[in-house]
């Protein structure tokens, strides 16, 4: 299951403007674990995320997917095990109805018509919105679109699943299903939010960046109850944790 982990080696990223947005970053996520990315705004979040699945690639340092380096020529590859849902549903669907945007990522993989069509049925049932397969995706709601979003990173089939912000704009009853479906996704996750209440409920270790640099790295249940720390990179308790202390 080596293809599962994921390992940053002193990873260095500076935009073009010379904001330097990861700066020595070093850690490695073993096959079925489920990690937290956590942070404030302008963290790294994102720009580490941009690197797992070779969108961008370091300025220094290594990123490994499998032991296989993430590189240009190597990004294909990559892409094959690594599924990234990003944070605005918008910026992943554009094709004319929800069947040909979960299509997608399969047929551009070379599969036949058959294994498309099982790929696509399955995922559109496992998030719950196979009704919705012929409908254009700019009538769906949020939490619709969202739903559609996983369900054509699911049909590739990866190995790992990384989500942006998943909770973003979605009503409680989404919010719930998205969290449904990630403890039901059994291999490697990592989830990059501010909503820390998701994280304790899906996630067993978290990552805290602050200024593109790793602050902690441990148990979720460790992390995210030190006030002290949360409080130190701009963040604070998660909202069920700050109810128990109240008299």
């Amino acid at each position: 299951m080596s293809h599962h982990t994921i390992t940053f080696e002193g990873v260095w990223f500076a935009y073009p403007d010379g904001t330097e947005a990861l700066r020595g970053v070093s850690f490695t996520i073993s096959h079925g674990e489920a990690v937290g990315i956590i942070g404030p705004n302008g963290a790294g979040k994102s720009t580490l995320l941009l690197h797992i699945n070779g969108s961008l690639l370091p300025s220094r340092g290594r990123v490994l997917i499998g032991g296989l380096e993430v590189s240009k020529g190597t990004r294909g590859e990559v892409r094959r095990r690594v599924g990234l849902v990003f944070q605005d549903p918008d910026d992943q669907l554009f094709m004319p109805s929800v069947y040909e945007d979960v299509a997608f990522g399969p047929l551009n993989m070379g599969l036949g018509e058959e294994e498309v069509e099982r790929r696509v049925d399955k995922a559109l049932r496992w998030l719950g919105c196979y009704h919705l397969r012929d409908r254009p995706p700019h009538r769906l709601s949020t939490g619709q679109k969202r739903a559609v979003s996983i369900a054509a990173v699911m049909a590739m089939e990866p190995d790992i699943l990384i989500m942006d912000e998943p909770s973003s704009n979605l009503d409680p009853r989404s919010r719930r299903e998205v969290i449904s479906f990630l403890n039901g996704f059994i291999h490697t996750k990592i989830i990059a939010t501010h909503d820390l209440d998701l994280v304790l409920d899906t996630c067993q270790r978290v990552i805290l960046l602050n200024g593109g640099v790793v602050k902690a790295d441990g148990p979720a249940g460790e992390i995210l109850l030190d006030g002290k720390l949360l409080e130190e990179n701009g963040l604070e308790l998660p909202l069920s944790c700050q109810r128990r202390q109240w008299p």
